[in-house]
């Protein structure tokens, strides 16, 4: 479930109080605005607009954030350049553009610190630890989140402690210790309901919901999850809005996964699996909208991944993969590595003297896209010169159908290279490839440990260059057993047993070229140490969608949940392991021993049941 992570900046009380929400507000000051003098009230007036800004139109607040940093710089005004960059950091973080949201909310604590504006200080941790909370640094949460506590209650700011229990809340929830959740939830609702900040208990309703839902008290979940949208709809907040319908659409969609027979219906919750996966994916599209609207790309990854599983469920394999594929690009485009870098530079800084390094990861960028496009442009060129070999064989007479042959078995081989073997031949034959769907597959995901940290060690071009001698080795391994590699994905390597033929110990065949390149890379790291990398992996057995994607540059993939879990038992591995599922661990027990590691909390997946391999038995 994604969260409402209380942002709440107490900078401008003259200007910004608890209570203004309607887009009428933001009117008005602009028409104070107008005709203001450039003085130190401007400045205020700017970034109280950039404030307010902040969950209708990101865009903007940072626009008009902007003009008050530009401003108080002028005027040498440490306040409102604290006030600019602390509202630069609240836009730039609904954007999801944690990277510069961290850059500004570290600027703005330096200088609240020198002017020891404490004020300032609590909110800014508030909004450090937030984003820290999507980062899931959770250390980092709670020490910034009690720091700030500390500061509100010595204040006696009750708007600030409740903000600040409600986040802390949160970090109890990533813990999965729901019951101190709720209690720290349930404190934060009762300051603001006597407060009567709307906004803040519309927060509190959702986050309530969110915990009931992992406690399986769907009745109760629904129930705070619908009062938390509909105050968001009186309030005209459009963030708050989309996070509400796709919790909802969240809430429906577990309901319809639950397989315990004794779930009652009720006004809120229909009856039968069908009906509460159409639920799902009606709030679901809603909020995916929503979130369009207004520019918010992590509430688009997070519930275009539930709607892709609740389409799939539903055996509508179409749009399954369209909205999987919404997420992917979504999600490359948030979660770079140099996105992920730039933050955890942040904190060790302080200062952010970000430059030096922006500048390696612009260079291995560069690097690397030059990479891609050279290997791609050669692929196109080879495959040219080959059909070119090809058709002017077919015209002349001087050319021997040996030759021929050849020319055609190249050709062949090229495509035999990009696709599967059947794909293949299929798209010679139709000049299509039809998406099919495939009951029983084992999925391999791999992922190195500290990729974009290598990039410190390493010039772009021995990283490139590092990257593809290790990819070679797993193309290599992979080749041995019954196994389509798919892609990789920037340092992510996907390869899948069980298609397009059947085959009937996948699992097995997945298993043990996993524990091959395990072997491959620790042999590597012992000779090169971090030259080289450590390798993560995950693997599930299930069923996907594969087929052929778009009509230029074209590809062979594959979807579904046993894609995405793969994913996920990736994420939950260690260094030098492979991590897999209780449905791989029984079809793989009486060949490789192995040990449990029991339940595992996996994003979007709950508590999973998962196994490191050890050794073929």
């Amino acid at each position: 479930m994604k969260l409402f992570y209380t942002i709440l900046l107490v900078l401008l009380p003259s200007v910004i109080h608890a209570q203004m929400q309607e887009r009428h507000v933001i009117d008005s000051l602009l028409n104070v605005l107008h005709g203001a003098k450039d003085d130190t009230n401007k400045v205020k007036l700017l970034n109280g607009i950039s404030a307010r800004y902040h969950t209708i139109d990101p865009a903007e607040g940072i626009k008009y954030a902007g003009q008050a940093l530009e401003l108080a710089k002028r005027l040498n005004w440490k306040p409102g350049i604290a006030d600019g960059n602390s509202c630069l950091g609240l836009n730039y973080e609904y954007k999801s553009d944690y990277a510069r949201a961290m850059e500004y909310d570290f600027k703005s604590l330096k200088i609240y610190e020198e002017l020891a504006d404490k004020m300032g200080e609590a909110n800014i941790m508030r909004n450090i630890a937030s984003i820290y909370q999507y980062e899931k640094d959770y250390p980092k949460v709670l020490e910034y989140n009690l720091k700030s506590l500390h500061i509100f209650e010595a204040a006696n700011n009750k708007q600030g402690v409740a903000a600040t229990l409600s986040n802390i809340g949160i970090f109890y929830f990533f813990q999965q210790d729901y019951p101190m959740a709720l209690e720290y939830d349930f404190k934060a609702l009762k300051i603001n309901e006597d407060l009567g900040v709307n906004s803040n208990v519309a927060i509190n309703l959702g986050n309530i919901g969110d915990a009931y839902l992992h406690l399986k008290d769907y009745s109760r979940s629904l129930a705070y999850s619908f009062r938390s949208l509909r105050l968001f709809e009186e309030l005209g907040d459009k963030y708050g809005r989309a996070i509400a319908l796709g919790n909802i659409g969240e809430a429906y969609f577990t309901v319809a996964k639950d397989s315990s027979k004794n779930i009652a219906a009720d006004s809120l919750m229909p009856r039968g699996k069908a009906a509460n996966l159409h639920k799902a994916i009606e709030y679901l599209n809603k909020s995916i909208a929503a979130s369009k609207e207004i520019g918010q790309l992590e509430n688009i990854i997070e519930f275009n991944e539930y709607l892709s599983d609740a389409y799939a469920l539903t055996g509508n394999y179409k749009d399954a993969l369209e909205s999987y594929k919404q997420f992917t690009e979504v999600n490359d485009s948030v979660y770079s590595a140099a996105n992920s870098m730039k933050i955890k530079q942040s904190d060790h800084t302080h200062e952010l003297e970000l430059k030096d390094r922006d500048i390696q990861i612009a260079k291995l960028a560069v690097a690397k896209k030059q990479n891609e496009r050279i290997f791609f442009i050669a692929g196109i060129c080879l495959l040219l010169i080959i059909i070119c070999i090809v058709f002017k064989n077919f015209k002349s007479e001087k050319h021997t159908n040996k030759q021929l042959s050849q020319a055609k078995k190249r050709s062949d081989d090229l495509l035999r290279n990009i696709l599967p073997e059947e794909v293949a031949d299929e798209l010679k034959a139709t000049g299509s490839a039809a998406v099919k769907h495939f009951e029983h597959v084992t999925v391999l995901f791999t992922d190195f440990v500290n990729f974009t940290e290598a990039g410190e060690r390493m010039s772009p071009t021995d990283l490139i260059a590092e990257l593809h001698i290790c990819f070679k080795a797993f193309d290599r391994i992979i080749d041995k057993y019954k196994i389509e590699k798919i892609k990789t994905i920037g340092d992510a390597y996907l390869a899948v047993s069980g298609l397009p033929g059947a085959v009937p110990d996948h699992a097995v065949q997945i298993v043990q070229a996993a524990m091959e390149i395990n072997t491959f890379m620790r042999n590597r790291r012992q000779q090169l140490g971090d030259m080289t990398f450590e390798l993560r992996s995950g693997v599930h057995s299930g069923s996907v969608v594969a087929g052929i994607v778009g009509v230029k540059k074209f590809a062979y993939d594959i979807w579904g949940d046993t894609v995405n879990t793969a994913a996920r038992l990736q994420q939950s591995s260690e260094a030098g392991k492979v991590n897999i599922s209780e449905t791989t661990y029984e079809l793989v027990k009486d060949q490789f021993a192995c040990t449990c590691r029991g339940e595992i909390l996996a994003k979007h997946k709950g508590q999973m049941k998962m196994y490191f391999v050890e050794s073929m038995i």
